[in-house]
């Protein structure tokens, strides 16, 4: 199925709670950062995108009908001109409340807490998250922030500069600029879909984040761990005998 809403905002923009509202509306599956850490087979398809080569992009979105967050956003232009039926979401916030959400959540993932300094050499062998930190490190760090992202007004220039070229580039009826705490009317009237009988989701604040790269960070290495564990298993056995 082809996409039908792209977003272009950056991460930590509300991407998630957008992801969550999107799937809420029946734009779901939507792709999304989490989507490359937990499927090996997208994160490769993503890995190979961010390194410049042809991109399948209907390999890639193979069942997603939305794509919002890091890597799609840095593709708003190819995905724009990809599908010219779908509508493109930029999500905003204040560059300063921007900048500290990310350093305090993206940007810290590159030196993890103490409590995970021990294991966290042991996820560089598993080829998924060693995948997934490679692409974070090229796409965003190098490619978006050109390794300037500590430059608190040289990473604010770079937010604010993307978001007016997508003001610019996307046909203005094809877009919403959208501060998620708006809530779901100017979503659902743009994309022309109900109102849900709910609450709007806000969800993945910074301690969230934080939380979340905990668990992450620890079920892959129980993970390691096991499968270190069954490889190592026979061949005990073998030595005992």
């Amino acid at each position: 199925m082809p996409l039908r809403v792209i977003g272009a905002g950056f991460g930590r923009t509300g991407t998630t709670s957008l992801k969550a509202a999107l799937e809420e509306l029946g734009f779901g599956p939507c792709d999304h950062m989490q989507e490359v850490v937990r499927n090996a087979e997208h994160g490769r398809l993503w890995d190979a995108a961010t390194r410049g080569e042809p991109v399948a992009w209907e390999e890639l979105f193979a069942g997603y009908r939305s794509t919002v967050d890091w890597p799609g956003c840095a593709f708003y232009e190819e995905l724009v001109e990809r599908y010219p039926d779908a509508k493109v979401l930029l999500t905003v916030r204040d560059a300063d409340r921007w900048y500290e959400s990310a350093r305090n959540t993206i940007y810290n993932t590159r030196k993890p807490a103490l409590p995970l300094l021990v294991i966290y050499p042991m996820l560089m062998l598993i080829p998924r998250l060693r995948r997934f930190i490679r692409l974070v490190n090229r796409l965003i760090w190098e490619k978006t922030f050109h390794r300037k992202f500590e430059d608190r007004r040289y990473a604010i220039g770079v937010f604010e500069r993307h978001n007016e070229e997508v003001i610019e580039r996307v046909p203005a009826e094809r877009l919403l600029v959208y501060e998620v705490e708006e809530g779901w009317e100017p979503l659902c009237q743009f994309l022309d879909v109900s109102v849900p009988d709910k609450p709007f989701p806000h969800i993945n604040d910074t301690g969230t984040f934080q939380r979340i790269v905990r668990w992450l960070v620890v079920g892959e290495a129980t993970v390691g761990l096991v499968g270190a564990g069954l490889i190592l298993a026979p061949s005990r056995k073998r030595l005992e005998h």
